[in-house]
């Protein structure tokens, strides 16, 4: 269980970082009180993990190698597109998720909604996080993880590593995101996914 949870926890905190949801975080906590955008998100966040893990057990029920071909695939295949992109970034490249993050929350129409002020905050960041979260590469990646390790380990990591993204992006995104490169980032995601393809290829064996 240890080995799913550290397997998940380095998987999102580093591929998370930089994301369009914490661009989605990071923007709505300059709107709105912090500790509600945190609840929403976190919470869009946690439930997209507990859905992607129930559907890495259920792809489970499939044969053992047809799962570990396609785990080794999608890992490796998310690393060399992530380590492509980072190719093509300038080397100070800024959030190029921010302008679809915005665009999203300007096109979310909440005010018509009859709902108290922060039961509406906390649901706008909740959809906004889940659709935005919808079809991303960590969702893929952690039912990959779920198919092959411990599930609770790996919901448990995923979790409390979208946690913490999520709490650096309304505490100081802004400030990190001015800081870190989003090239750097990225290749640090593209290294990480690799690394977990050659080692479901290994463990596999």
């Amino acid at each position: 269980m240890l080995t799913a949870f550290t397997a998940g926890l380095l998987l999102i905190t580093i591929s998370e970082l930089g994301d369009k949801t914490f661009c989605i975080a990071m923007l709505l906590a300059t709107r709105h009180p912090r500790r509600l955008v945190f609840i929403g998100v976190v919470t869009a966040l946690a439930a997209m993990t507990i859905l992607s893990v129930l559907l890495g057990q259920a792809i489970a029920f499939l044969p053992q190698l047809y799962i570990w071909y396609a785990e080794i695939a999608l890992f490796i295949g998310f690393g060399l597109k992530l380590l492509y992109d980072a190719y093509q970034m300038p080397a100070y490249a800024a959030c190029e998720e921010m302008a679809e993050a915005k665009q999203t929350i300007e096109q979310a129409r909440f005010g018509a909604m009859q709902l108290h002020p922060n039961v509406a905050i906390v649901g706008q960041a909740f959809l906004l996080t889940f659709v935005a979260e919808w079809g991303d590469r960590t969702q893929f990646a952690t039912m990959a993880l779920a198919a092959s390790k411990n599930p609770a380990g790996v919901a448990l990591g995923a979790i409390l590593g979208h946690a913490i993204c999520t709490a650096i992006a309304v505490l100081g995104g802004r400030l990190v995101a001015g800081r870190i490169s989003e090239r750097v980032l990225t290749a640090l995601g593209g290294v990480l996914f690799i690394i977990f393809g050659i080692v479901a290829a290994v463990q596999g064996q």
